[in-house]
């Protein structure tokens, strides 16, 4: 059973991985127990320098004595990360989260031998910052306790919300993995159209970038749904009703919905080709 004080391994020592050692030392991990592989001496050296966690170049050396392994390599590389690490997985049996997007917990757990609790999550990257969310779906093999030690380990990095049909995960990509870069071209439209209306660039930015921050404030912070409060600031024939129209006329809904829809079937397209 994982506990609060068992070793966890994160193979992978990017920039997702590092958002959740910061949030583990934050909730008062001792960080003797956190062991890192990675392949790029500078970055180990900057987790060891900075966290005073054990960094390791090899996978092997680091699960070694881990009751929980954090994978968290590119997707690519995944499938030979766990064969490499199959039987040291099989003599363990630790809890595994995996935060790779588009690998399934049923590949993970065929590579890596079979018969292994695996967590499958999908963080977005404002969790570099503390304010994500993660949506988490548990393999068949994971018990209530790792259920409940992945929420903690991914509540280090904002929000979770669990997931029971992991044929929903694609839709989470879609929606809040790739979701951010939506926000971020609508800030970058936002800030080229007040440019292009007359205002100095760096006017027209703070002003987008403030109104973002602003009203995503107010959706979360609200108990009101989007729906309402967009009526509530829509004065009838005014400025804002002039622009909703115009986003409506021109199809905005019909386009997000097409490119979410093009954002899951790319993540089951990335899950087949990595089988």
């Amino acid at each position: 059973m994982t506990t609060s004080t068992s070793n966890i391994a994160f193979i992978g020592g990017g920039n997702m991985a590092r958002s959740l050692i910061g949030g583990l030392m934050a909730q008062g991990r001792d960080p003797a127990s956190i062991r890192v592989a990675e392949p790029f001496a500078a970055t180990r050296d900057a987790l060891r320098d900075d966290f005073g966690v054990a960094v390791f170049e090899v996978g092997a050396q680091a699960v070694d004595g881990a009751a929980t392994w954090v994978l968290a390599t590119k997707p690519q590389v995944l499938r030979a990360v766990c064969e490499g690490l199959a039987a040291q997985a099989q003599a363990a049996k630790p809890l595994v989260v995996s935060i790779a997007a588009g690998i399934t917990a049923a590949q993970i757990e065929r590579w890596l031998g079979g018969g292994i609790a695996v967590v499958r999550t999908m963080p977005n990257t404002p969790a570099l910052l503390g304010a994500g969310v993660t949506g988490l779906y548990a393999s068949g093999c994971v018990d209530a306790a790792g259920r409940g030690f992945a929420e903690s380990l991914l509540s280090a990095a904002g929000k979770t919300v669990w997931i029971d049909d992991e044929a929903q995960m694609d839709a989470v990509t879609a929606v809040s993995g790739s979701g951010p870069a939506y926000v971020f071209l609508l800030a970058e439209a936002m800030t080229d159209a007040g440019i292009r209306e007359g205002l100095p660039a760096d006017a027209a930015r703070a002003l987008a970038l403030q109104t973002v921050l602003g009203a995503a404030r107010m959706l979360t912070e609200s108990d009101v749904d989007a729906a309402e409060l967009r009526r509530r600031v829509t004065s009838p024939n005014g400025t804002t009703q002039a622009a909703i129209e115009t986003f409506e006329a021109g199809g905005l809904r019909g386009l997000v919905e097409a490119a979410i829809h093009a954002a899951r079937v790319r993540g089951a397209e990335l899950s087949a080709a990595n089988d």
